[in-house]
């Protein structure tokens, strides 16, 4: 924990107290930091996930979501849609177009929340 503190204070490198394994300490710390907060799917963050809908999505589909080299995804334009067929757009991309697979970077409930978020009329 000395070489954290150690780096969280802005100092490079390991510190003095740090030992042989500093390194090999650091990654599995990391790793575990990454998997417990990134991939932790029973807490979902409703305001990362507008914020993800908004800028993420909104570069392609429009900040306002009204389309651009994406389609509109206002609720009124999406409202035919099922939230499942919605959920597998989001996490499998539609081949051939400018739609990526968002399956790497966000859990199925995510997208699932996400799918709802667009549908819903009022949400936004």
């Amino acid at each position: 924990m000395a070489s954290l503190t150690h780096r969280h204070l802005g100092l490079r490198g390991p510190s003095p107290a740090a030992g042989a394994g500093w390194a090999a300490r650091t990654i599995l710390t990391t790793a575990v930091l990454v998997a417990t907060s990134a991939f932790a799917a029973d807490t979902l963050d409703p305001n990362a996930l507008k914020r993800l809908v908004h800028q993420d999505c909104g570069s392609c589909h429009g900040l306002s979501l009204k389309g651009g080299l994406g389609p509109d995804l206002r609720a009124e334009t999406l409202d035919h849609y099922d939230p499942e067929v919605l959920t597998g757009v989001i996490l499998d991309g539609i081949p051939d177009t400018a739609m990526p697979p968002w399956r790497p970077l966000i859990s199925e409930e995510e997208a699932e929340w996400i799918a709802r978020y667009l549908l819903d009329t009022e949400a936004r």
